[in-house]
């Protein structure tokens, strides 16, 4: 692991990615990578316009490169439907499915569903799409679901009786709370494909620091000049490139050493550097209270994971 590079990505030819949140960032890394090596790569974007303009960069960047969008809003479930209803429609194999859309730090705000924001588009939206796509999944040798949580999940566990934050609202800890979703559903869906002896592995990942619009899109809706600069100015100093940031994702999509439940982040101090194992808050790893947060998700989403009970 020590010194892996994208150019180590395996051979990907005849393989389908998803890759969610691709039009900029880390996502757009990571979809453009896995094009690179020969995936076909839907880029499954909310915006239509920065969608196929990525797409068009994409292919400028990686000539003869098989790549699509398609319309997904994860903050809206009937979009999430739709777009996995298409998505069955038109492919037969899905071999990498990258969960890695988000929101970071937000106002507190409502989805199209009435979730609060950051857990409905980071956790639920996400946990909806690969509830929907899970037949596709199945039928597909050696499929991987990569979740991009974050390593400020150790700020805060969910709290189970208050998952939209309803008595209190922070917009750090409600971000933190999300993340250590993205950890729970990881562990909880690695347990139950297990269980029925699927080869599907899940796992997840995150950037450390990366620079993207992530760090800014917060203090921009709200007009916090001041909070944008600052967040800006950290990003030039402080922050990797996205290159780097997508690298513990491609990673967890490709390597050949990838265990189910795994977590890989930057090396050095889960902040910067090449691929590795990454610390994960012990409740992160709480069997319990993935199993509660899971039944949840069922119900909050009406999607229900047909064939993996427990």
């Amino acid at each position: 692991m020590a010194g892996w590079r994208a150019t180590d990505i395996p051979d990907q030819t005849g393989r389908t990615a998803v890759v969610t949140g691709s039009n900029s960032g880390i996502g757009y890394v990571t979809a453009r990578e896995l094009a690179r090596r020969g995936a076909r790569v839907v880029l499954a974007c909310r915006s239509e316009a920065r969608g196929t303009a990525a797409v068009e960069r994409l292919v400028g960047e990686v000539p003869g490169a098989e790549v699509e969008f398609a319309g997904l809003d994860l903050g809206d479930l009937a979009s999430v439907r739709q777009f996995a209803d298409t998505y069955e429609q038109g492919h037969r194999q899905l071999d990498l499915l990258i969960n890695n859309a988000g929101v970071m730090a937000l106002p507190r705000g409502r989805t199209a569903d009435g979730f609060e924001t950051q857990f409905g588009v980071n956790h639920l939206g996400h946990f909806a799409l690969t509830g929907l796509l899970l037949p596709v999944l199945l039928g597909t040798d050696g499929a991987r679901v990569v979740t991009v949580s974050s390593g400020m999940h150790a700020m805060s566990n969910i709290d189970i009786t208050d998952l939209n934050s309803e008595r209190k609202y922070g917009r750090w800890a409600a971000y933190a709370r999300s993340k250590t979703a993205n950890l729970l559903f990881t562990h909880e869906l690695a347990r139950r494909l297990a269980a029925i002896g699927s080869d599907i592995v899940a796992a997840a990942a995150h950037p450390g620091y990366a620079a993207t619009n992530l760090q800014t899109a917060g203090p921009k809706l709200e007009g916090r000049r001041a909070a944008e600069s600052f967040m800006s100015i950290g990003n030039r100093v402080f922050a990797q490139s996205a290159e780097a940031g997508a690298l513990p994702t491609l990673y967890a999509a490709t390597a050949p050493d990838v265990r189910p439940d795994s977590f890989t982040g930057p090396g050095i101090l889960g902040w910067r550097g090449s691929p590795a194992k990454s610390w994960r808050a012990p409740w992160a790893l709480n069997d319990r209270a993935a199993e509660r947060l899971w039944e949840e998700s069922e119900r909050l989403t009406g999607v229900a994971y047909e064939g993996l009970k427990r």
